[in-house]
């Protein structure tokens, strides 16, 4: 054990998960290959496929252990905020800040979650994301039930994650492919404010 590789005492699990961020970041799902990111994870594919099936369940894997960071910090950073506007708000702060901390995983989120695959059968939606929609729906019904929302819970909250999404993307596209999006995290912020105000009864 003493002369084994660096990082092969972390369970296969994690190590194949951990590959495929970076290998599905780096060169995109499609591209990579199964048999790369055992290489890269130091393991076999007989692994990956006990542990995960096969390359679709592995992404999926890969965006579940995410959101399993996200919401507990959510909840938690929420849970003692009475006023659901302020709630909503340090929720909005929240997701990008993590996504920032992380560029594969930001690169992920924004560019091969919401491809369909499988023939045009199948959007991942993993249950951590499910989940993450169920905190901020209930959010947005608070506000709802107390008469301060313009509009329905559900289309704001479609409405907000669309555009916080695009504009995240566009300056990941902005960085790498010279894109015309010349705007900074604060315009994102300010932008989205805007928006939820807007959405807001007077």
């Amino acid at each position: 054990m003493r002369n084994q590789p660096p990082g092969l005492s972390i369970p296969s699990r994690e190590r194949i998960r951990e590959a495929a961020k970076v290998l599905f970041a780096d060169s995109g799902y499609e591209l990579t290959s199964t048999a790369a990111i055992c290489r890269l994870a130091g393991t076999s594919e007989s692994q990956l496929i006990k542990h995960f099936g096969n390359k679709q369940g592995l992404l999926e894997a890969v965006f579940q252990h995410a959101w399993e960071q996200i919401n507990p910090a959510v909840q938690l950073a929420t849970e003692s905020i009475s006023s659901p506007r302020q709630k909503f708000q340090v929720m909005v702060e929240m997701v990008p800040n993590f996504l920032g901390k992380d560029e594969q995983l930001r690169k992920l989120f924004l560019l091969e979650g919401r491809r369909i695959r499988n023939v045009g059968k199948h959007v991942v939606l993993v249950p951590g994301f499910l989940e993450f929609v169920n905190i901020v729906d209930g959010i947005l019904q608070e506000l709802a039930d107390q008469g301060e929302l313009a509009v329905a819970p559900q289309a704001l909250r479609s409405a907000m994650m669309g555009a916080i999404e695009g504009m995240l993307r566009d300056k990941m596209l902005a960085r790498s492919m010279a894109f015309p999006a010349d705007f900074s995290d604060a315009d994102v912020r300010s932008l989205c404010s805007a928006f939820f105000n807007a959405s807001l009864r007077l």
